[in-house]
C-alpha cells in the first residue's frame, strides 16, 4: 500500500510514524528542501505544476493532502489520469473557497451564521447596517490561523481586499458573517472512507490566541447529551454531503442563545485532533491513512476520562525545542512532546504537548507547564 501525501508539513510528519506502524509506504511531494516531513519526502517541487504532480503520482497507489491549496486543474487531471485522490476535487473545492463551502452547508440545511456575499463596499456597509453594526470579513480562499479575517464595522476597514478583488477582474466577492456572540469554540472531528463508514471522536473544545489555536480539550467539558450529539450530526452530514474521505475536521461555535454553528472545515487532520494521538484508540493520523486507504475505521474511545494539548507557538528564543527536553521530560514525565522539526519564529506552531489523566485540573496544569518549557 502506497500513499502519497501533497505538502511537506508537520501534518505530513505526523503520519510517517501511524503509516509505519500499518506497514504503509508514505511518500511526501514536499514544496521545499528541509520541511517537517523531509524525513518521507522523495519529491521536492511546485504543487501548482500539473506535470509534476502526475509524475509523483505515477508511484502511489492513492493521493491525499497535508493541506488544501492544490489548484482545481491539478486535482481534475489527477483523476482524469485516474489516479485517487482522497479527498477528491469535488469536496476539496468547499475547504478551498469560503463562500462555496457557506453556500453548500446552507443548501445542505446545516446550521451556520448568517451570512452574505458581498462585491462592493457599498454591500458589505449595507450588512454591517443590518447586523448591528459590526461584521466578520474574511477572504474566500488563503485564510487560516486568523489570517483574511476581520472584525468591522465599516467596509473601509477591508479598502485593500476590495481593491485586489478589483484588480483580480473577475466576479469576486468577499463573505461577510455576523459577529456570533459565542460561549465557547469547539471542534468535532470525524473520519470518513470511500465506501460511507464513518466514525467520530469525542467533541472538543479548543481555546483560540490571536486566531491560533492555543489548547485543545477533549472530550469538551460540559458537553454531554444535546450539544455533543449535535455536533457529531453536523460534522456527519458535512461529511457526506460534500463526500469527503478521510479526516474533516469541523470549527463551530456554541453560542450565548444555545445554538451550535459552524465556523470553517478543514478536510485533513486538523490540530484539533492532535490530542488523539495520545488520548484515543486510533488517532486522527492513523485513521486518515485507513479511510484514505478505504480499510475499516479504528475505534475513537479515549484512553483516559481527559486528554489536553496545547501548542507551542514561536519556541524558544535561543537554541532548539531538543535543547529543551531535559528540563521538560524531568519536570513532566506524563506529558508526550511532539516536535515538528521547524525553526522556531513568532507565532508559529513548531510543536505540541499532551497530557492525559482522569483529574482535568492536573492534566491542563500538566500539559500547560509542560508547554512553557519550550516558550520564550
Amino acid at each position: 500500500m502506497r500513499v502519497g501525501v501533497i505538502g511537506g508539513g508537520q501534518l505530513a510528519r505526523m503520519m510517517i510514524p501511524a503509516a509505519i506502524e500499518l506497514g504503509v509506504d508514505l511518500r511526501v511531494f514536499a514544496e521545499a528542501d528541509g520541511m517537517s516531513a523531509a524525513l518521507a519526502a522523495d519529491r521536492v517541487g511546485d504543487y501548482t505544476e500539473v506535470a509534476a504532480v502526475l509524475d509523483f503520482a505515477e508511484q502511489v497507489d492513492v493521493v491525499t493532502f497535508d493541506h488544501e491549496h492544490v489548484p482545481q486543474d491539478v486535482l481534475r487531471a489527477l483523476v482524469d489520469a485516474g489516479v485517487a485522490v482522497r479527498p477528491g476535487p469535488d469536496a476539496l473545492r468547499f475547504a478551498q473557497d469560503k463562500l462555496l463551502m457557506r453556500e453548500r452547508l446552507s443548501e445542505l440545511g446545516l446550521p451556520v451564521p448568517d451570512w452574505a456575499r458581498v462585491r462592493t463596499p457599498a454591500e458589505l456597509d449595507a450588512f454591517i447596517a443590518d447586523h448591528g453594526g459590526t461584521a466578520v470579513v474574511k477572504t474566500p480562499r488563503g485564510g487560516y490561523d486568523g489570517k483574511g479575517v476581520r472584525v468591522v464595522r465599516s467596509a473601509a476597514e477591508v479598502a485593500e481586499w476590495f481593491a485586489a478583488i478589483a484588480e483580480d477582474g473577475r466576479d469576486g466577492a468577499l463573505l461577510a458573517e455576523e459577529k456570533v456572540e459565542f460561549r465557547r469554540e469547539l471542534a468535532q472531528l470525524v473520519a470518513r472512507r470511500p465506501s460511507g463508514e464513518v466514525a467520530a471522536w469525542p467533541l472538543v473544545e479548543t481555546v483560540q490566541v490571536g486566531g491560533v489555536c492555543s489548547e485543545v480539550i477533549a472530550p469538551a467539558p460540559r458537553s454531554a447529551g444535546r450539544v455533543a450529539d449535535v455536533a457529531a450530526d453536523i460534522a456527519i452530514a458535512v461529511a457526506e454531503g460534500v463526500g469527503v474521505t478521510g479526516v474533516l475536521a469541523v470549527e463551530l461555535f456554541e453560542t450565548t442563545d444555545d445554538r451550535v454553528l459552524v465556523n470553517e472545515l478543514a478536510m485533513r487532520p486538523h490540530n484539533s485532533g492532535h490530542w488523539s494521538m495520545d488520548g484515543a484508540t486510533t488517532g486522527q493520523f492513523e485513521q486518515h491513512l485507513r479511510a484514505v486507504l478505504d480499510l475499516p475505521l479504528g475505534g475513537t474511545g479515549t484512553h483516559r476520562s481527559w486528554s489536553v494539548m496545547v501548542n507551542i507557538l514561536g519556541g524558544p528564543e535561543e537554541g532548539s525545542l531538543a535543547d529543551r527536553y531535559a528540563a521538560a521530560m524531568a519536570g513532566h514525565p506524563t506529558a508526550k512532546v511532539h516536535n515538528y522539526g521547524k525553526d522556531p519564529r513568532p507565532g508559529r506552531k513548531v510543536g505540541h504537548v499532551t497530557a492525559v489523566g482522569d483529574d482535568l485540573d492536573e492534566v491542563v496544569y500538566e500539559a500547560r507547564a509542560a508547554a512553557a518549557v519550550f516558550q520564550g
